[in-house]
């Protein structure tokens, strides 16, 4: 009786020792995946959204989508320029998917299909599918070179304002043809272009590296050594032959969305800043202590006047912050961007951040359009429709057609109703999103989480 009364007391024993177990496993899956999910949510590219909802600025956001638009037509374009007849078998461009944002399944020729005013398909006798471009996407390219022409002198003097503002009046060519586009410079810009301009820059080669080639300043000229907040408020086009930069008191501009609430916060620390002192972004910045004010308040002002040079007033955020050392900029340049919301802008959309001076934009649209932002607004008039798809063409269909250009006129018959092209129903531009350039290095997303917590922390 006794040795049962034991065994039943050592069963309950070992039943309340598993029971204590089990709830400690309960506890600590519990605990663990709270601390999970708190720390996720700092992580995710969801928790950047969220930190940013109250800040998000519409317009703004139509406008990135409208520029990543126009890329990835840019893009297809350029492709086809490089070819020796300006044709291009549509399953060769399959290797250029990343850069248009075009994953799989979808399939390539749906996507130039979109925009037949720009893109023509066609398949030979074999079968196989080639892509072109129409006359007018020709002639368009044909303006584009008129009109880079015309603007390489003012793409020249920002370049030469870009060495300006280095610490070592120098940068690496790689790193400004990143700002190719956005400043308008032309495709031959590392093989011609760059020595167009002697009496301004010339390329070098680093000592340590002879593949690596630098651009470096030639002469400083004093009139370009202002800024353009500068300009704005003093009503001139450049500065005096005797100009040197020095310290600035000048606010900058402040646009915040009409729906945000939380602004009267933040109104002290808005106007003390706006009232601080900094120096000037021409100015050499060496012995400024990173961290400080004036360190942070000139790296805005650097900033600024990096994206008043752009055409579009924009850049991708992965661009400035490759030039945080030759700009004397911090490393958490993203947590500057995103604490001044009302000077700049970052766009969350597609895969990489842009940045935008909202100074730049009423609404949707740009304030100043120069003559390279109008013929871009051109080519995205021309990049989808509302209409309905071609029928692709074959190589026997290019022939009757041949044949009928031939015919008398008087003896067209019936059947030539029937060579028409056939349509049917197709997506809209609304369709086409997430559109962005791969050709460099993509901002990681924590990056942007940790800059969000920063600036909450501050």
């Amino acid at each position: 009786m006794t040795a049962k009364v034991v065994k039943i007391s050592s069963l309950v024993n070992k039943l309340n020792l598993l029971d204590d177990l089990s709830l400690r496993r309960a506890w600590y899956k519990q605990s663990s995946s709270l601390w999970w999910s708190q720390n996720r949510l700092m992580t995710s590219s969801k928790r950047v959204q969220d930190r940013s909802k109250n800040k998000r600025i519409r317009p703004l956001e139509i406008a990135a989508e409208k520029w990543k638009i126009f890329s990835k037509m840019k893009f297809l374009m350029e492709i086809l320029r490089k070819e020796p007849e300006m044709v291009i078998p549509v399953r060769s461009l399959d290797q250029y998917r990343k850069q248009i944002n075009l994953p799989k399944p979808h399939k390539m020729s749906d996507f130039i299909r979109k925009s037949p005013k720009l893109f023509e398909l066609c398949k030979d006798k074999n079968g196989l599918l080639w892509c072109g471009m129409t006359e007018e996407a020709e002639d368009l390219l044909e303006e584009e070179e008129r009109l880079l022409e015309e603007h390489s002198d003012k793409a020249a003097e920002y370049v030469t304002r870009c060495l300006m503002m280095s610490v070592d009046k120098r940068l690496p060519l790689a790193k400004i043809a990143h700002f190719r586009r956005d400043f308008g410079l032309p495709l031959d810009f590392r093989t011609t272009w760059v020595h167009k301009y002697p009496e301004l820059f010339r390329v070098v080669k680093c000592k340590e590296d002879p593949e690596l080639e630098y651009l470096e300043l030639v002469t400083w000229n004093p009139k370009w050594a202002i800024t353009e907040l500068e300009k704005k408020v003093l009503g001139v086009t450049e500065a005096g032959p005797d100009h040197t930069p020095e310290m600035l008191s000048l606010p900058f501009p402040l646009k915040f969305p009409p729906e945000y609430k939380k602004v009267y916060r933040y109104g002290g620390k808005i106007e003390h800043f706006q009232k601080r002192a900094y120096l000037s972004p021409y100015a050499d910045a060496r012995e400024l202590k990173a961290g400080s004010l004036e360190f942070d308040k000139r790296a805005v002002a650097v900033m600024h006047e990096l994206l008043s040079f752009t055409l579009e007033k924009r850049l991708v955020t992965d661009h400035l912050t490759h030039y945080r050392r030759e700009f004397v900029m911090p490393q958490k340049l993203m947590r500057l961007l995103l604490k001044h919301f009302g000077i700049f802008y970052v766009s969350e959309r597609g895969k990489r951040f842009s940045v935008f001076l909202t100074e730049g934009y009423e609404d949707s649209e740009l304030i100043e359009k120069r003559p390279l932002v109008l013929w871009r607004e051109k080519v995205l008039s021309l990049s989808g429709y509302r209409g309905r798809k071609k029928k692709i063409q074959s190589f026997s269909d290019l022939s009757e057609l041949s044949d009928m250009e031939n015919k008398d006129p008087l003896e067209d018959d019936s059947e030539s109703v029937n060579t028409s092209i056939q349509f049917e129903q197709a997506e809209t531009i609304e369709s086409l999103e997430d559109a962005s350039f791969a050709d460099d290095d993509e901002m990681e997303v924590g990056e942007v989480c940790s800059a969000y917590k920063d600036t909450n922390a501050s």
